[in-house]
């Protein structure tokens, strides 16, 4: 990890489109600046842990509901099968 000291209006840039600056601090709270392209999605970390939670919350239900579906059309199929024969 990097660690860089920077004063208040001081900034870092990282690439060449993303500017961080050092906005206000007080007491043990700071205020970051941040200015990049709108496509460059920014979040902060309890945030985007909690999107990647969820994501994988949708997936795990989507992968059980698609599991009863394929269930569920192979026993139909089955059921079609054995009627059609008689």
């Amino acid at each position: 990890m990097l660690v860089l000291s920077r004063k208040i209006n001081q900034s870092i840039v990282i690439g060449d489109n993303i500017e961080i600056m050092l906005v206000d601090i007080r007491g043990d709270q700071i205020k970051l600046g941040i200015n990049a392209p709108k496509t460059v999605k920014i979040f902060r970390k309890e945030v985007y842990e909690e999107i990647e939670r969820q994501n994988v919350e949708a997936i795990k239900s989507s992968s059980t509901s698609l599991d009863i579906l394929k269930s569920y059309v192979r026993n139909k199929g089955l059921d079609n099968n054995n009627n059609n024969k008689e």
